[in-house]
């Protein structure tokens, strides 16, 4: 803004030399002393628009030039002209779209005829007018390539963060899990010592090793939530609780039916939160953009199955139920299984998220 304001005194200052001072490089500009008070104000005021309306300014530049020649029938011409009209030529190019900054060039060869067929000719050619334009172009071009490479590397350092948030938070789910299963283990195995059957070294060789994996997962979590004070040690969600979460979405005001076909009883962990976690994030992408959505659950012997739909209508966005990362959460998710998934536009409009996680070996 102060720069547009020094280019804008800079115009008119030059203006007024030429209007008034004799001496000066282009001697006395002829006309009334009304003409010659208000140019200098006219040619530099449309300097103040060269960022926020460079066209405005442009055509600004141009009907002063008009005027200025109908009045006294002499071309514009001199160091306050070139000054006025190469700082604008370069403001239109520079901060202007493409398309307007090409209608407003292409505006000037009639305006330059009209002003020559009207007096002497002018001094000057569309060639140095048409340089400065597109170093302006140019460097509008450079500025935007410039801007989309600092956003795309924003993005990816976001899409990097958001991977490594969502992994520890997987690591933190398996963790729990894991520990679980391997107090489980430690308390079988030393159940089975204390009721003093045979196999006793076995027993006691299982005891210790379980003990030491569940000393070094408890030492892993504590790495891990280090940086994420707000997770707690509270049970892990699974497909018996996306009732629960399909309330919660449609108290948010997105109607939802949930479908879970097949026997989930016997999933493993590790997959049931998963589940939960994808449908989830699904849920909570579509509230941003549809009026209801589908869930469908499918549990067999092989592999889960899980498509969340939706129709895509277009609606005032909803809070959102907590969740992850949206779909680089669900990429991870469905990658440690050795999973499927797919998300994309359905046809006919709308939002679909499939996915397929296999169960090793099948169900226990």
């Amino acid at each position: 803004m102060t720069l547009d304001a020094g280019i804008a005194l800079a115009g008119a200052a030059l203006s007024a030399v030429a209007a008034f001072d004799p001496s000066g490089p282009s001697g006395t500009i002829p006309g009334p002393d009304w003409l010659r008070a208000v140019l200098p104000v006219l040619l530099g005021a449309p300097l103040v628009l060269r960022r926020r309306a460079p066209l405005v300014m442009w055509a600004a530049i141009w009907s002063v030039f008009a005027l200025q020649d109908l009045v006294t029938r002499h071309a514009p011409q001199g160091p306050y002209f070139l000054f006025v009209l190469f700082s604008g030529a370069y403001a239109l190019g520079a901060h202007e779209g493409l398309r307007r900054a090409i209608a407003g060039l292409a505006g000037t060869v009639p305006a330059i005829a009209i002003i020559k067929l009207a007096g002497v000719g002018l001094s000057m050619t569309v060639t140095p007018l048409a340089a400065f334009w597109l170093a302006g172009v140019l460097v509008r071009a450079r500025s935007q390539h410039n801007a989309l490479a600092e956003h795309n590397a924003e993005l990816k350092r976001q899409a990097e963060h958001a991977r490594a948030a969502e992994r520890a938070r997987i690591a933190r789910e398996l963790h729990d899990i894991v520990a679980h299963h391997l107090s489980v283990i430690v308390l079988q195995a030393a159940g089975a010592r204390a009721s003093g059957r045979p196999a006793g070294p076995a027993l006691e060789k299982i005891e210790n090793s379980g003990r030491q994996a569940l000393t070094e997962t408890r030492r892993l979590l504590g790495v891990l939530r280090e940086t994420d004070p707000d997770s707690g040690l509270s049970p892990q969600p699974g497909i018996g609780e996306l009732d629960a979460l399909a309330a919660s979405v449609r108290a948010a005001g997105l109607p939802v039916t949930l479908v879970i076909s097949g026997n989930h009883a016997e999933l493993p962990a590790a997959v049931d939160v998963s589940v939960y976690r994808i449908v989830q994030e699904a849920l909570t992408n579509i509230l941003k953009h549809a009026a209801r959505a589908d869930v469908a659950i499918g549990c067999a012997h092989e592999a889960v199955t899980i498509e969340v739909t939706d129709d895509g209508t277009e609606k005032p966005a909803n809070p959102a139920p907590p969740g992850g990362h949206g779909l680089t959460g669900m990429r991870e998710r469905v990658a440690i299984f050795g999973g499927e998934l797919f998300a994309g536009p359905r046809r006919g409009g709308g939002f679909s998220v499939r996915a397929r996680l296999p169960l090793e070996h099948g169900r226990p």
